[in-house]
C-alpha cells in the first residue's frame, strides 16, 4: 500500500522496497477551470548533486540539472519523459525516472522540484491548481510507493521542493521536504550552484 507522505516524512527505499532498481516520479494535475487566461503548466525538475565542504547539496554539473530543456543526465541515470504544458494527459502528466544502479558513487542527493511555468506573469499559484500531486513508483513493477498532494499545503506558492533521494550508509532513502516557495525554476538553479548562461 502506498504511503501518503507528509512534510518531513522519510522512507528507507532499500528497506521498504529492497528490490528497487528504478524510481519513477510522476507529476499530475487537472486542466483547471480557474480563469487566469492561461493554462497551468507544471514542470518537474531534478537536481543531481554532491555535498560540498559545508554539507550543502550542489549540482555535479549544469548537465546534471534534468528538466524540460535537458531530458537526460550525462550518465543516462536520470531521464525526463518530456514536457506537458496543460495537464490534459490521462494519469501522470510528467514523469522522471532515476536508475539507482547507474547513479555515480560520488552522488549524494537527487532533489525533486516542481514549479509553475511563468507563474508571476500568469498570476498563478498552487492553490489554484486542481488535483495536483507527486507520486513515487517502483518503475519496474509500476507499484506506487508514496504520494504527496500539492494543493493541500501550498495555497500561494509557485514552487515546491518536493523531496530528495539521498544516500546514507550505502542505502537510498527518500525524504519528503515539502517546502513551498514564491520562486521560479531559475531561482533553484542558482541555489544549487548551476549556471544560467
Amino acid at each position: 500500500m502506498a504511503i501518503n507522505l507528509e512534510k518531513g516524512g522519510r522512507i528507507n527505499l532499500s528497506k521498504d522496497v529492497p528490490a528497487l532498481k528504478r524510481v519513477r516520479l510522476g507529476l499530475g494535475w487537472s486542466a483547471n477551470a480557474y480563469d487566469s487566461g492561461k493554462a497551468f503548466d507544471l514542470d518537474a525538475s531534478v537536481f543531481v548533486c554532491k555535498a560540498n565542504a559545508d554539507g550543502h547539496a550542489k549540482l555535479i554539473s549544469d548537465e546534471h540539472f534534468v528538466f524540460y530543456g535537458n531530458l537526460k543526465s550525462p550518465d543516462g541515470a536520470v531521464v525526463h519523459a518530456g514536457d506537458d504544458r496543460d495537464g490534459s494527459a490521462s494519469g501522470d502528466d510528467e514523469s522522471i525516472t532515476v536508475d539507482l544502479k547507474r547513479i555515480a558513487p560520488e552522488i549524494d542527493e537527487i532533489s525533486f522540484v516542481v514549479t509553475i511555468y511563468e507563474a508571476p506573469e500568469r498570476r498563478q499559484n498552487f492553490g489554484q491548481v486542481k488535483n495536483s500531486y507527486i507520486k513515487l513508483y517502483d518503475d519496474e513493477s509500476g507499484k506506487e510507493i508514496a504520494k504527496y498532494s500539492l494543493e493541500d499545503d501550498f495555497s500561494t506558492e509557485t514552487a515546491v521542493q518536493f523531496g530528495s533521494l539521498y544516500k546514507k550508509d550505502g542505502a537510498w532513502l527518500f525524504k519528503a521536504v515539502g517546502a513551498g516557495y514564491k520562486k521560479g525554476l531559475a531561482d533553484f538553479v542558482v541555489a544549487y550552484g548551476g549556471n544560467l548562461a
